[in-house]
């Protein structure tokens, strides 16, 4: 039912066999997931949610079957009227927002992909453009292409030795699929998130600023070249 999380989401699937017709995939988001803790990440933050209620939002172009929902709320231990899932897909306006409004997230993921503990990091904010989704998957492409390529992320830390190397190490640029549109990689990989190296996602630029020294360190950079060669392409509007 669920795999590890990839950019900080949570795979949910359900099998033709499972559903009576068609298969289903969707990732999902949203702070139901601190219930369910399904995934490695939870054991090694040590943390968990204990609420009545829950959110789930779904990256899908139709609704859950009910198998999906079944083990969604067996899973969350929820009653079917305390559980809100919200089904939008990337290429609507809403479902773009909520993925590109995730950049300071990605920022986060990948802190704890390099093996820094998070409460280093003191506060955190962020920016990303939101580009015009033609399509599903072109649509998926351009919202990463939005954060891998074009979003900032401002961090402050604790200390020096942390801000050096988030500097260094945070940006996407560091990934060795880094350089190509994220459709084209994502194709590349038979659609499979999961082929995809894990350090592409990231922002594209960051500011790490250290509460020891009080210094401030740059690293990555705004590939506009690549982003305008993509939206502007068919004379799209930025």
């Amino acid at each position: 039912m669920s795999r590890e999380s990839i950019r900080g989401l949570w795979s949910l699937s359900a099998s033709k066999e499972e559903t009576g017709g068609k298969k289903f995939f969707s990732l999902g988001s949203g702070p139901t997931r601190t219930l369910a803790v399904k995934e490695p990440l939870f054991d090694k933050l040590g943390y968990r949610d204990r609420h009545s209620h829950g959110a789930l939002v779904m990256e899908v172009d139709r609704l859950p079957p009910q198998v999906v929902i079944d083990k969604v709320l067996n899973d969350f231990g929820l009653a079917p009227d305390h559980l809100t899932i919200a089904v939008t897909p990337t290429h609507l306006i809403a479902g773009t927002v909520q993925v590109v409004a995730r950049v300071v997230e990605v920022a986060l993921h990948k802190t704890h992909v390099l093996g820094i503990a998070l409460d280093e990091i003191v506060e955190g904010s962020g920016s990303a453009p939101l580009p015009p989704p033609p399509d599903s998957i072109q649509a998926m492409g351009r919202t990463n292409d939005a954060i891998l390529y074009a979003g900032r992320v401002h961090l402050t830390v604790r200390s020096d030795a942390v801000a050096k190397r988030l500097a260094a190490e945070l940006p996407s640029s560091n990934a060795r699929d880094y350089g190509r549109p994220f459709a084209d990689i994502f194709k590349a990989f038979n659609y499979d998130f999961y082929q995809i190296d894990a350090a592409l996602f990231a922002p594209a630029e960051v500011w790490i600023s250290s509460l020891e020294s009080g210094a401030t360190y740059h690293g990555g950079k705004v590939d506009k070249a690549l982003l305008d060669a993509q939206w502007l392409a068919s004379g799209d509007a930025t």
